[in-house]
């Protein structure tokens, strides 16, 4: 499965879902112990830090999830937007959730600001 990709200013591998396909492999491949991040709005990707993940890595990992939202991708006027980030571990999946739809718990958010997304990722 081809995931979207960028590396941290840390040299950390992120990857994110392209559609809920993907997003279902991305949470499937995710370690239990790894960062994982979805936009509080449903119609992001899932996003998966690989490795040991800070804070500057969840940032920009965050705005990686915003950046291909559909929050932020239909909005005329840019939204600041509310990211959730959690383990791995605490990701879950009922019979009757379609395809690339997931529970979470003990999520943290994060907000990323409009003027902290660029054009160039």
């Amino acid at each position: 499965m081809k995931f979207r990709q960028i590396t941290s200013e840390s040299g950390k591998k992120i990857l994110a879902g392209k559609d809920a396909e993907s997003n279902e492999a991305l949470v499937e491949q995710a370690r239990e112990n790894e960062i994982v991040l979805h936009t509080a709005k449903p119609g992001s990707p899932f996003v998966n830090i690989k490795g040991k993940a800070g804070k500057v890595d969840i940032k920009e990992a965050a705005i990686f999830c915003v950046k291909y939202s559909q929050t932020w991708k239909k909005a005329t006027r840019k939204p600041d937007v509310e990211v959730h980030y959690f383990l791995g571990k605490n990701i879950f999946k009922d019979k009757n959730m379609k395809l690339g739809t997931f529970g979470v718990k003990n999520a943290k958010k994060i907000i990323i600001k409009k003027e902290e997304i660029k054009d160039d990722i």
